[in-house]
């Protein structure tokens, strides 16, 4: 079972700023690592294909600019 947070906690307060560093590092790495492996590489071949549809003229840019009128006017 489980360590209680409370526990958890009191091990934390007992180390120094270096090691509450090492932690905080490792569990924002931890945090932000992707779930799926093959999420970044997905990612990459979405945007290497959306580049060459661009590049390729079969769709068509919208200026930055533009994009954030159209978000802005929807959000508020």
């Amino acid at each position: 079972m489980a360590r209680a947070i409370a526990d958890i906690r009191k091990d934390i307060e007992s180390l120094n700023d270096e090691e509450r560093g090492d932690l905080i590092r490792t569990l924002i790495t931890q945090l932000d690592a992707p779930a799926d492996p093959n999420v970044e590489k997905a990612w990459l071949e979405t945007a290497h294909r959306r580049y060459s549809e661009l590049i390729q003229g079969k769709v068509t840019g919208v200026p930055g600019h533009l994009v954030f009128r159209h978000l802005y006017s929807r959000l508020g």
